[in-house]
């Protein structure tokens, strides 16, 4: 960052000059009255006179002797004297200099956020500036923070608002041609009560996914943590949804390096990831023959991988995916996707555990990443080159 000469003002300039000048006067008042002093103690004493008559004759320079103590005096003085204006000027300079950062931080006060302060100071006035100007970026950070929780907190009122009022206006309106008796048979009727119940179960998968999404945001959530085997957990989930994959021509590939693969976790909230992840692997990997379950101990670490090789996420949506309520399908159909909260609360639970979660897509397989730490009480930081 270039810094920027201080320009003083024609006032400031004035200021240095008449304290200058008022300084050069007091020292030279004060520098007559102490030899004015001195000669009157000298006059009404002659040892004095004898003690500095010893000393001029005993100082010798190149062989001379001190021939008279007043012009010594004199040249103390005027170092002294030179010194104390100095110092004086120098004082009222580095007032002026932060009566000019202080102009500065009320010019960014008024608004101007973007504004930074580059004057040339010296080293204690830059650590002064070096801190404002850390602070502010704190500030803007947290602000630019404060309004994406805002927009946050708007969308998340739009899509709750959204999804629950479409099912619910359904329920109602179904309810409502039974309340009224207009239907014509007894199966028409019940084919109402069942398009009002599978809209209520809609409902009650929001708010359950809500709930799951608050709680494993909240800081005091704590963690079930129990040892077990990685390799295991991953059989387990590839049984259960066997049946699901087979209706689709899909199968399941797992692997796990080495096997068994002991850690410790909530097996349980883990469960819960791995489950939403095959889920959308299954729902959304169009066109996909496989779906790749591994894991793989590397130092502290286990990276587990739920891939498929169904159609490709586009690359601008794959920074968004874990955003709350984000769904790659922007119309928030019902029929073709959930309530956009699965992949938040799955990135929620790896970041409780202490790790990260990323995901990656190209033409042959599309790839959700996790780094999970081995052991409870390790964070993991997010290797930036595997994500990029």
């Amino acid at each position: 960052m270039a810094s920027e000469k201080i320009h003083l003002t024609t006032k400031e300039k004035s200021e240095l000059w008449v304290e200058g000048i008022v300084t050069v006067i007091l020292l030279l008042l004060l520098n007559f009255a102490i030899i004015v002093m001195i000669n009157q103690m000298i006059a009404s004493d002659q040892q004095w006179a004898s003690a500095i008559w010893t000393i001029k004759t005993t100082i010798t320079f190149g062989g001379s002797h001190l021939w008279s103590w007043q012009n010594l005096f004199i040249i103390l003085m005027s170092i002294a004297d030179v010194i104390v204006l100095y110092w004086r000027l120098i004082r009222r300079y580095r007032q002026m200099q932060l009566r000019h950062i202080i102009g500065e931080l009320h010019y960014i006060a008024e608004g101007h956020l973007n504004h930074r302060i580059r004057l040339e100071v010296g080293p204690d006035m830059k650590k002064v500036v070096a801190s404002i100007n850390a602070l502010v970026d704190s500030a803007v950070k947290s602000m630019d923070e404060e309004r994406k929780i805002e927009a946050s907190k708007d969308e998340l009122i739009t899509n709750v608002s959204h999804d629950i009022r479409t099912p619910l206006t359904s329920i109602i309106g179904y309810l409502g041609l039974i309340e009224d008796r207009q239907y014509r048979t007894e199966a028409e009727m019940q084919k109402y009560v069942h398009t009002a119940y599978l809209k209520a179960k809609q409902m009650k998968v929001l708010v359950e996914d809500l709930f799951e999404y608050t709680k494993v945001r909240s800081t005091t959530t704590k963690l079930t943590l129990a040892k077990f085997d990685m390799s295991a957990m991953l059989d387990q989930l590839a049984a259960s949804f066997e049946l699901e994959a087979q209706k689709k021509g899909i199968e399941f590939d797992v692997q796990c390096n080495p096997s068994p693969l002991m850690m410790e976790a909530d097996s349980e909230k883990l469960g819960r990831v791995f489950n939403n992840l095959i889920i959308n692997a299954l729902k959304y990997g169009k066109g996909a023959k496989h779906v790749y379950l591994s894991a793989e101990k590397i130092g502290s670490e286990v990276v587990v991988r739920v891939a498929n090789d169904g159609q490709q996420i586009p690359s601008a949506s794959l920074n968004q995916l874990f955003d709350r309520f984000y769904r790659v399908e922007e119309s928030r159909s019902q029929e073709t996707g959930g309530s956009g909260l699965g992949l938040a609360i799955a990135q929620s639970i790896v970041t409780l555990h202490g790790g990260y979660i990323f995901a990656d897509s190209n033409r042959d397989l599309t790839t959700f990443v996790m780094h999970l730490p081995l052991k409870t009480g390790m964070t993991l930081t997010p290797d930036k080159q595997a994500q990029a």
